[in-house]
């Protein structure tokens, strides 16, 4: 898609999130963040990044986990219309990690960014992304993640064949497996991750 079209797709999300945001008596999504090619380039790309913030606790949002909670959120602030590539992170953790790197915060509880939403769209969006971690912040949050992605991977392992766990994780679209693989592939991704920063500490 047209660099264009990818940041009126972004204004149409945080407009998604908005509407969405007065469903709950308290807030549930805090923020939403675009991050990936849309910041780095005003080329043509195959995909939206987008990352929510949402007030769960980590234990339930580890990398790639989809908590049945959440599972209604791509129908409700329409990302299944177009290519859009989206993750969920709990508040208390930084949006930032290993994929979503330096991002650009579109919506907050405040409503949408436009002054961020329109220097994207100018291509002058840099001076109000995230900045990088350093890698002592970096390696600590790392660490965190990895260690609440494997406790994560072991709930499911462990509970995978209850009936009651198996049909909590069945619905629009989603199989238990679907979660089974999810929390693999997101500590592998993570185990990987950790590799390769160990690597540049080297």
């Amino acid at each position: 898609m047209r660099h264009e079209t990818a940041v009126r797709r972004l204004r149409t999300i945080t407009d998604r999130c908005e509407q969405a945001s007065g469903l709950w008596d308290e807030r549930f999504i805090l923020g939403a963040y675009a991050f990936g090619t849309v910041l780095n380039s005003r080329s043509d790309l195959d995909v939206v990044q987008v990352a929510f913030v949402l007030d769960l606790p980590p234990d339930d949002l580890t990398w790639q986990a989809l908590p049945p909670s959440c599972v209604g959120l791509a129908r409700l602030l329409d990302l299944d219309k177009t290519p859009v590539e989206w993750h969920l992170r709990p508040s208390v953790w930084p949006v930032s990690n290993h994929v979503i790197r330096r991002p650009l915060r579109i919506w907050s509880a405040d409503g949408p960014d436009v002054a961020a939403l329109d220097a994207l769209g100018r291509g002058d969006a840099e001076p109000l992304r995230l900045p990088e971690p350093d890698d002592a912040t970096a390696r600590e949050q790392l660490a965190a993640e990895l260690a609440a992605s494997l406790a994560h991977l072991h709930r499911v392992e462990q509970r995978y064949w209850e009936p009651d766990w198996r049909r909590e994780h069945r619905g629009s679209g989603l199989h238990p497996e679907d979660h089974l693989w999810r929390a693999v592939h997101g500590h592998l991704d993570l185990l990987a991750a950790d590799r390769e920063l160990r690597g540049h500490a080297a």
